[in-house]
């Protein structure tokens, strides 16, 4: 292709991107992708610009808008977004290829947990959703490539119960003891310098990288008084399921390398034994790994050592019949699910017929 050509192709990708986003990207460098969205390159090394390609941050901002959801500490929502956009697009964009972004801290919000505890979230404003969800949808294809089958939190075509199914195939063929693996506090407690090392290792952008570390120690605002963020991934970001995947991959490939069969969605993993000694080996050798090589740590209270038969995972139970292991919802998740469906049933909520149908309705499709 000669230059003449190159430059027409160019143009026409910029003014169909324009007509679609309705921003002016006048001066953005356009870098064609192929149709899986990825560089195809092995080295990655202008990842960056495809990152900030119109197409990229026309999709990042659809999905955006898409999921809605609450502002950040600026205050700005979705429905803001597309206005601050169409007039700050090109200089955000300047701002990030020359490393001079800074992205703001995350709003601090707390929601309930079963056991009454609270899990702490982090929420990104608007704009920084944004280049999180561009940097995802490039990061995606390159990272699903090396991802393991076993692992079902978080990815594409995947889902929890795929994941259940497959504990259930592995107990019908006789692993029917589980090391049940709980992680402590994983997003609040991953090291940032080990993610950063894991990242470097495939990305060789080293402005994505120092990118994503921005985004790491962006801090935290809690109650109007600022925090820093030296440890942990903040759930909340369009970010997180993926670099949790990620840190966790390192897991995956040590369980693999080992000859373990073991399921995994996000930080929940079940590793699978024929006997109870066994078991404890594993869990004896993985803890150590999991601590001395990730910098995680194994919460010994919940983790434990078990029949398949005695475990919760993901909201289901096990247990067997002639034909062998079965699936059921757990007692557990069925008691939670009649106490919810009673309080939005309820006629002293002062709801009227319309709204409980709604509330309910909504419940059912989650």
């Amino acid at each position: 292709m000669n230059v003449r050509e190159q430059k027409t192709e160019q143009d026409t990708c910029q003014q169909i991107d324009r007509a679609a986003l309705e921003w002016e990207v006048e001066g953005q460098t356009f870098l064609r992708m192929n149709e899986k969205g990825d560089t195809n390159t092995s080295e990655h090394t202008k990842l960056l610009e495809f990152i900030l390609s119109p197409t990229n941050l026309h999709r990042a901002y659809k999905r955006v808008r898409q999921n809605e959801g609450s502002g950040g500490i600026d205050g700005m929502d979705t429905n803001e977004l597309r206005t601050y956009l169409q007039s700050h697009l090109e200089e955000l964009i300047a701002t990030v290829q020359k490393g001079k972004y800074k992205p703001q801290a995350v709003r601090r919000v707390e929601i309930s947990k079963e056991n009454g505890k609270k899990r702490q979230l982090g929420i990104p404003t608007v704009v920084d959703r944004v280049i999180q969800q561009a940097i995802t949808q490039q990061l995606s294809p390159i990272y699903e490539r090396q991802f393991s089958a076993s692992s079902y939190g978080f990815r594409p075509k995947r889902s929890a119960h795929q994941a259940v199914m497959q504990c259930q195939k592995s107990a019908n063929e006789g692993y029917i003891y589980v090391v049940d693996m709980d992680l402590e506090k994983f997003f609040d407690q991953v090291n940032q310098s080990k993610l950063i090392e894991v990242l470097s290792r495939t990305i060789k952008d080293g402005r994505v990288v120092s990118l994503i570390h921005k985004y790491l120690r962006a801090g935290v605002m809690v109650q109007k008084q600022y925090e820093e963020t030296l440890m942990g991934v903040p759930q909340g970001g369009n970010l997180s399921p993926l670099l949790s995947n990620i840190m966790l991959n390192e897991l995956d490939k040590e369980l693999e390398k080992r000859g373990h069969r073991f399921v995994r969605y996000a930080d929940d993993c079940m590793i699978f034994c024929k006997s109870k000694r066994a078991s404890e080996r594993v869990l004896g050798s993985i803890t150590k790994y999991i601590e001395q090589t990730l910098y995680l740590k194994v919460n010994e209270e919940k983790t434990v050592v078990a029949h398949i038969k005695d475990v919760k995972f993901l909201g289901y139970g096990f247990y067997f019949a002639e034909d062998g292991c079965r699936i059921r919802l757990h007692g557990k998740s069925e008691e939670k699910m009649k106490s919810k469906i009673r309080e939005l049933t309820s006629r002293s909520n002062g709801w009227g017929n319309e709204q409980r149908k709604e509330k309910l309705g909504q419940y059912i499709i989650g």
